[in-house]
Order: structure tokens, then sequence, then C-alpha cells
């Protein structure tokens, strides 16, 4: 068994604002596994500020799985802790090596071409007229779940974006979510998110800056407007630390991203534990690309998965990996007449 790694450099079609910042590339590495004439492929994708494993000596770690491939996957998970995103990308090697489609990692309708995945449309932070030209185009393409990013430009101003859209189309016709990326201080919170249950949105992401548990626990207790931890799970690396943030916080809601927690067995961990509490979840990408986001899409359908999934990161790049995913409808699918096209 063999295995080398290539780094790939993701260039956004146009750069795509959060409250951390405006992103115009995104590093992403792939593991190549060869063994008996097969090939296996996984992707190790990192967002520089915030993964929990962007770190000096990154690649000297992918250097050293692929000199320890032999190992396996339960041990190089094991010795992988304080790497959950190489964890992803190796996990994914092998489900792809042990497939008899280095692409199929879980077959099923959805791999067929048979059956979709329901998604969000993502709008990201600019200025207002850029942000209500996003959500027009969402629209548009018949999404009926739209995530909007806030934080960036004055409050108000996003209110007022989200308020024409709920003028047009109710809670029932099109749900609303909206993201904050941690850009709000506890003491803004309370307004924000009773401001935002007057307009029924579904959830917020994330409203303050993480480890603040004692007030995102307070705000969770009284809050009108439902609360998905997101970046607050990353850096939760054991079993434990899990069960203990999510019993302190309580939130609403958590999103999964695997690249971010330790690949589909570190989120399944997180699942566990929230489907102990009686906490709700769902599943979104961490602009990976089509490698990434395929093998991210199957784990979901095959976890069956409720409700709009966040998906449809695809099509932000330049110079994705073309690949038979297509976004159609609000929906993230498989065109099986379309092919790979990944140069080993």
């Amino acid at each position: 068994m063999k295995a080398h790694y290539k780094k790939h450099i993701l260039e956004f079609k146009r750069p795509s604002g959060t409250s951390r910042g405006v992103l115009r590339t995104k590093e992403t590495w792939y593991i190549i596994i060869q063994d008996a004439g097969k090939t296996g492929i996984g992707e190790c994708g990192i967002l520089r500020g915030l993964s929990y494993d962007d770190v000096p000596g990154y690649e000297e770690k992918l250097q050293w799985v692929c000199a320890h491939i032999s190992k396996g996957p339960q041990a190089l998970w094991d010795e992988l802790m304080e790497y959950p995103s190489i964890q992803a990308g190796v996990e994914m090697a092998f489900l792809s090596l042990a497939s008899s489609d280095p692409f199929v990692l879980f077959p099923s309708s959805f791999t067929k071409g048979t059956s979709a995945i329901d998604i969000n449309g993502l709008v990201w932070m600019g200025d207002e007229d850029f942000m209500r030209t996003q959500v027009a185009e969402k629209l548009e393409q018949g999404f009926d779940c739209i995530k909007m990013k806030i934080g960036a430009i004055d409050f108000k101003d996003e209110v007022a974006i989200l308020s024409s859209i709920r003028k047009n189309y109710n809670k029932e016709q099109l749900t609303l979510r909206v993201d904050a990326n941690g850009g709000f201080a506890f003491a803004k919170a309370k307004e924000v998110l009773a401001q935002l249950a007057e307009l029924d949105i579904h959830s917020i992401e994330q409203p303050i800056a993480t480890k603040q548990w004692k007030e995102m626990a307070d705000l969770c207790a009284s809050t009108p407007t439902p609360i998905a931890l997101d970046e607050e799970l990353i850096g939760a690396t054991n079993l434990a630390s899990k069960q203990e943030l999510l019993e302190t916080i309580k939130p609403q809601y958590i999103i999964l991203k695997p690249s971010f927690i330790g690949g589909f067995k570190g989120s399944q961990e997180w699942i566990d534990v929230a489907d102990s509490l009686g906490i709700e979840w769902w599943v979104t990408s961490a602009l990976e690309s089509n490698i990434g986001l395929n093998a991210i899409a199957q784990w979901t359908q095959k976890i069956g998965a409720k409700g709009p999934q966040g998906l449809g990161t695809g099509s932000l790049f330049t110079n994705n990996i073309p690949s038979p995913l297509e976004v159609v409808n609000g929906t993230l699918r498989t065109d099986k007449y379309k092919y790979w096209d990944f140069k080993i």
C-alpha cells in the first residue's frame, strides 16, 4: 500500500464575505491511496484562522500519514486527534479504496441519480445591493431555504433585507436561516434574537464568538430564535468534551462539518450525543472541493439527515474538480451521465 498527497488552491468566482473577512482562495489537499491496483481518494481541507488544525507543520503531518498509511484507518484516526481535517481525508480515502468505484463511498439512490438532497441557498456578506441580488438569484433558482450571512453591514440593513423577503414569502413557503459566524457581542445578541424572531427566522448560527459557554447557554435558554452551534464544536476532539459542551450550552441545533470535527466518525459522535439530549442537527460542507463534497453528501444521504442541508458550495470555485454533482431547483443531485475528471 502506498499513499501520496496533492495540494490544490481553490479560487472563488467572486470574493465571498463573512464576519471574519473576505475569502478569495481556499487551500485543500487530496490524499491518494493505491493498493492492489485500486485507488482511494480523500480530501483534507482547512480554513485559515478557523480550523483546529490550522497549525505549523500541517503538510509534514500529511507526509507522516502517507509514510504510515499501512497502519490502517482506525489506527490513523486515533493518532490524528489533533488533525480533524486529516482524519476526515484519511477516512474518505480508505472508504474510496474499499469501493468498486472510488467516487461512490456510500451507494444509494443519490449516487444512482434517482434522488436528491434538499439544500439551502447561501447568501454571502457584502453591501446591501449585492446581498439583495444574491437573494433574488437564489429564489429564481428554486431554493425554498436560504441562509444569509449576517454581521458585516449594519444590522438594520440586514433586517431590512430579511423583512423584504418575508413580505413575499411566509415561513411555510420559505425557510430563512442566518449565520453570524460569532459576529455579535453578547450584549447585542438578545436584541438581535428578538428581532429575528419577528421575521420567523428558522435559526441563527453562532450568534456570539466561541468559548463563552455561560453566555451562550444563557442565550440558548431564553432565545425566541433557535440557536445552532457551528464554530463552537471545533476543538472538542473527544467524546467527553462533546458531551460536556452540549450538556452545558444546550443549543437547539448543532451543525456538522466533517472536515472540522474528525470526519464521519467524529461527526457521528456529535450526533449520538445530540440525539441523547434532544438536540437537532444538519450537515454542512466546509468549502471542500467536489471530492470532499461528494463524500459528505453521500454520507449525509446514508445517515438520513432531515431538512435542507448546507451542501451547495460546489459552484463557488472557478477551478473545482469536474464531477457529476449538480444543483437543481434547490437540491444537490448526481447526474449519472456526467463523469469525474480527477488526475491522480
